[in-house]
């Protein structure tokens, strides 16, 4: 499962054609796909929620892909609609993400996590580093494959 937050609103029907359009596959919403969809080799399901705080809106997609990889394609995706989105990243840290870029560039990151009736609302973003207190007395932040202070560039999928 693909779980993604974007930085402003976003029509959840443009983000599921943007994702058909960056895996060439199908993508519908869980709820609104037919029976045989739901089991069909393929199919992506997508839902999405429009929420609060810096990034409001929640990307959830189910049967996601193997390849390419899903940094790639969130890479694509945040350069085709010119957003920063967040992805859970390898520490476990519900607060610690990665921070993707329009530019392709991915960085550790912290937010603020707070509980609504809307899901999380995601607010308070800082790059992860030796200068940020949620850091420093971490021990996740440093042994992770995203060290603190780092930048990736990452190659999207065309």
């Amino acid at each position: 499962m693909w779980n993604w937050s974007i930085d402003g609103p976003l029509a959840a029907g443009r983000i599921r054609a943007t994702l058909a359009a960056i895996l060439d596959r199908p993508v519908s919403t869980l709820g609104g796909a037919l029976a045989g969809e739901l089991f069909s080799e393929g199919v992506v399901l997508c839902d999405v929620w429009q929420g609060t705080g810096d990034f409001p809106v929640t990307v959830d997609c189910y049967a996601a892909p193997v390849e390419p990889a899903e940094i790639q394609v969130l890479a694509a995706f945040a350069h085709r609609v010119r957003r920063r989105c967040l992805m859970p990243d390898d520490t476990l840290d519900p607060g610690r993400h990665l921070l993707v870029s329009p530019d392709n560039t991915v960085r550790p990151a912290h937010v603020d996590l707070e509980p609504t009736d809307y899901g999380e609302r995601r607010t308070n973003l800082r790059l992860c580093g030796r200068g940020e207190p949620s850091c420093r007395h971490d021990p996740r932040c440093a042994a992770s494959r995203w060290p603190p202070d780092s930048v990736w560039p990452t190659r999207a999928v065309a």
